[in-house]
């Protein structure tokens, strides 16, 4: 019976937590558009990321042609 007037207290602030996540994710965008994001992988559009990567990946490229 002790035991529960600390496990009552702790699942409580679990959940709280929980809620305080889900409701962040929610706010910041991360459920907007899932569609387009399952499609994504399908496509053969490769874009790089950072603008740094653009070079690079174009110096492969032309290695792997020579070769």
């Amino acid at each position: 019976m002790d035991s529960l007037y600390l496990l009552i207290p702790l699942s409580v602030a679990l959940v709280l937590a929980i809620l305080a996540v889900f409701g962040w994710a929610l706010h910041g965008g991360q459920v907007e558009d899932l569609e387009s994001e399952a499609e994504r992988i399908l496509t053969d559009d490769v874009r790089p990321l950072d603008a740094d990567q653009a070079p690079e990946q174009g110096r492969r490229e032309q290695s792997r042609d020579s070769i």
